[in-house]
């Protein structure tokens, strides 16, 4: 058999294997690296260790240490405390508020699915205190979530901006972004008016105009009756740790904080938020390693209350930064046997290239529904690296901001992290309808959103 259709296959079956049973999909690709590169390309272990991307470990690594801190200071909390209170009564506004704070929180090195666990509860306890629809508001968390994904400094923009950068293609990182934004911006905002979002202009938010005081703290309706039923995605594990911190403590809608979470020490969070725009400014226009900035900043943080920070460390998102890395490992012994310039000279050869690209992003967008995103992206970008080289037809930039878009915005099905966690806070609702809701909803999104950015993006 050719060797390059046995590691394809390998590949294939590391995706089956990660939706089938709890197993990190990095854990898998580690182990297919080592044996495909042995047994079938004849590499030894220091040219397979050459793929291991130190780099992108440091990024992650940074990023989301980084994160956990602004959790842990209650810095987060506090934003979108001040968010809620800007609403001033203004129900229609809360669902945009929702989409903005999960949006921001991307933006800046959240995983995904850790947003999402942060902000959806709380959102979903909006909906249910004041007649707005769940539907509308789980979809409008996870949709900002992705809009806010690619942003230079977020973990699924530095993914996939140095894997177009190492493949040599050209590189539009702002291309991206508000691909991704405008993207789930512009279904957002059909989805509030498809929803009853407009009627919320006119309803008032009680009889005495102020806001709730008894809603759910923020990742305690994650762990309501049976907890949330998470199918197969490897990224699931990534924000065990800031679920953990956020059970059971008080919200940013529920009152003061624990003793151990000194809310009051405004200084503190003012200084976090100073210190994730300097992230900002050092990597968006001195080029600066954004891994080294981040955990630089983490360190100063650190030093000014060490006891306070001592647990973020083991709320870096390790599963996920072993997912990334073990299928970006195998990738490179991948490219390192051929395979990524064979498929797309074999695909390229089948059908036209732009053809060619829309199988490529229905294959991203189905997979990703099912598994996680972050495999997707690292994956099916190498895989399309010869369409995009040369004249033939697909414009680089393009299609990468196509692909971001198709394999990241599946994830409002129940099937993904995202989905799951919004049906696990819905309040008030029957599960078993919602979550037929939530699956008819990825089906037509994996049906649709492919073309659509292909269109969009690629043949516009």
């Amino acid at each position: 058999m050719n060797p390059h259709w046995i590691s394809i296959a390998i590949l294939g079956l590391m995706f089956v294997l990660a939706t089938a049973l709890p197993i990190n999909m990095g854990v898998i690709a580690f182990v297919g690296a080592f044996l495909v590169g042995t047994l079938v390309a004849g590499l030894n272990a220091k040219t397979i260790m050459g793929g291991f991307p130190a780099d992108l470990f440091l990024t992650l690594a940074g990023i989301t240490y980084l994160f956990a801190l602004a959790q842990n200071n209650g810095t987060i909390n506090w934003l979108v405390n001040l968010a809620v209170r800007a609403v001033r009564g203004h129900i229609a506004a809360i669902p945009w508020i929702m989409f903005g704070i999960t949006a921001g929180l991307t933006s800046v090195g959240a995983v995904s699915p850790a947003a999402v666990a942060i902000i959806a509860p709380i959102a979903l306890g909006f909906a249910h205190r004041y007649g707005i629809s769940p539907l509308m508001m789980g979809l409008m968390v996870i949709h900002g979530a992705q809009g806010g994904g690619f942003s230079p400094i977020s973990i699924y923009g530095g993914i996939t901006n140095r894997i177009v950068a190492n493949a040599g293609l050209p590189l539009n990182e702002t291309a991206t972004m508000m691909a991704s934004f405008t993207i789930n911006l512009a279904v957002s905002v059909l989805l509030f008016v498809a929803m009853g979002g407009l009627k919320l202009v006119r309803q008032p938010v009680g009889v005495d105009g102020r806001q709730p005081a008894n809603l759910p703290a923020a990742g305690r309706a994650v762990h309501g009756p049976g907890g949330a039923q998470i199918y197969g995605d490897a990224e699931t594990e990534a924000f065990s740790e800031e679920r953990a911190t956020a059970q059971g403590k008080p919200g940013a809608l529920t009152g003061p904080a624990s003793t151990d979470e000194p809310q009051g020490e405004r200084w503190y969070q003012w200084m976090t938020l100073l210190g994730l725009g300097v992230l900002a400014v050092l990597t968006l226009f001195f080029k600066q390693d954004i891994g080294f900035v981040s955990i630089t900043i983490g360190l100063v943080l650190t030093l000014m209350a060490p006891n306070l920070q001592k647990r973020a460390l083991g709320q870096v998102c390790w599963p996920e930064i072993m997912l990334i890395l073990g299928v970006s490992t195998y990738v490179g012994v991948m490219q390192k046997m051929g395979t990524i310039d064979f498929v797309g000279h074999s695909v390229a050869e089948l059908t036209s290239p732009l053809v060619a690209a829309l199988l490529l992003l229905f294959v991203g967008a189905v997979v990703s529904a099912f598994a996680s995103s972050t495999a997707v992206l690292g994956s099916l970008i190498p895989l399309a690296v010869p369409l995009l080289q040369g004249d033939v037809g697909v414009g680089a930039v393009g299609f990468i901001a196509a692909m971001a878009v198709s394999s990241t915005i599946v994830d409002v099905s129940p099937f993904s992290t995202n989905g799951a966690l919004v049906l696990a806070s819905a309040r008030g609702v029957d599960r078993d309808r919602f979550f037929r809701q939530l699956m008819t909803y990825g089906a037509a999104v994996t049906l649709i959103a492919p073309l659509v950015v292909w269109f969009l993006f690629v043949v516009l």
